[in-house]
C-alpha cells in the first residue's frame, strides 16, 4: 500500500504546526519520520491516521484521496501503535484485544489473537489488566493491537520506548519478521537512530513543522560528513538555518 503526503500544511490558532510537508512511501517499505520534539512528526501522523483535519494539502492511500466521505473504508486497511496512547486500563489484556479485533472486523477472532500471543510472548499477562502491565509488555500489548486487522499501512511511533535493550530487540525483530511474511508499509517515528538504520529504507527529517533532509541513512550520513545516522540527526536538529546543512 503506497502513501503520499502532498503540500499538508496544519495550524493550530496563530501556531503554523505542519508547514507544507511533501513525501511518499512506496508498497511495503518503511520510512522513518524523524525530527526533535516538537517538530510536528506526531501532528502530521494525526492527519495521516484521519484523527486531525489538515489546514490544506492531501493525503493519498494508494491514489484514493484521505477525505471525510472514504474515511472509514481507508482505517479499516490501516492501524497504529504508540507507548503514549493508552489502551482501556480496566480491561485484561485479552479482553483489549477482542475489543479491538472487533472494532476493526476481523473474522476469525480467536485465531487472529492467538497468533498474536504467541508470535509477541503474551501467555504470561493475557488475563491482567492493561493498566498494571509494564512499560515493556504494553509496548507488546499495542503492537498485538497494531497487528491485529492484518493492516497494509502501519503507523508506529517511538514502538521501543522504555524498552530494555533485550525487550527493545525482540519487538524489531518481531517488526522484521512480519513485514518479511507479510505485505506491510510503515510510517516510523523514532528517536532511537540505531533502530531507524536496521528497519527504515528512507528516511525524512522534520524541523520546525517542515522537512530539512531525506534520503537514505547512508546517503545523509554521507552528504553531512558524520559517522552515524544520530550524528547526523544531531547535526540537523541543533543547525539554525536550513542554510547550515548544506
Amino acid at each position: 500500500m503506497k502513501l503520499e503526503v502532498k503540500n499538508l500544511v496544519k495550524k493550530f490558532k496563530s501556531t503554523l504546526a505542519v508547514n507544507n510537508i511533501s513525501f511518499d512511501i512506496e508498497k511495503n517499505k518503511t520510512l522513518g519520520l524523524l525530527g526533535p520534539n516538537g517538530c510536528g512528526k506526531t501532528t502530521s501522523i494525526g492527519m495521516m491516521l484521519g484523527l486531525i483535519t489538515p489546514s490544506s494539502g492531501q493525503i493519498f492511500i494508494n491514489g484514493v484521496e484521505l477525505t471525510p466521505k472514504n474515511r472509514i473504508n481507508l482505517l479499516s486497511l490501516m492501524n497504529f501503535a504508540s507507548p503514549y496512547i493508552e489502551l482501556p486500563k480496566k480491561l485484561t489484556v485479552k479482553q483489549n484485544l477482542e475489543v479491538y479485533a472487533r472494532l476493526y472486523g476481523v473474522k476469525k477472532i480467536e485465531e487472529r489473537i492467538s497468533e498474536m500471543i504467541e508470535g509477541l510472548n503474551l501467555q504470561n499477562f493475557l488475563k491482567i489488566k492493561t493498566g498494571e502491565l509494564s512499560s515493556g509488555q504494553k509496548n507488546r500489548v499495542s503492537l498485538a493491537k497494531s497487528l491485529i486487522n492484518k493492516p497494509k499501512l502501519l503507523f508506529l511511533d517511538e514502538p521501543t520506548s522504555s524498552l530494555d535493550p533485550d525487550v527493545g530487540d525482540f519487538v524489531r525483530q518481531y517488526i522484521e519478521k512480519y513485514k518479511k511474511y507479510n505485505e506491510l508499509t510503515i510510517l516510523l517515528a523514532s528517536h532511537n537512530m540505531r533502530e531507524v538504520e536496521r528497519l527504515c529504507d528512507k528516511v525524512v527529517m522534520m524541523k520546525n513543522g517542515q522537512i530539512v533532509d531525506s534520503g537514505t541513512c547512508d546517503e545523509l550520513i554521507k552528504k553531512h560528513g558524520r559517522k552515524n545516522l544520530e550524528e547526523t540527526f544531531l547535526k540537523i536538529a541543533r543547525s539554525k538555518n536550513t542554510n547550515e546543512l548544506e
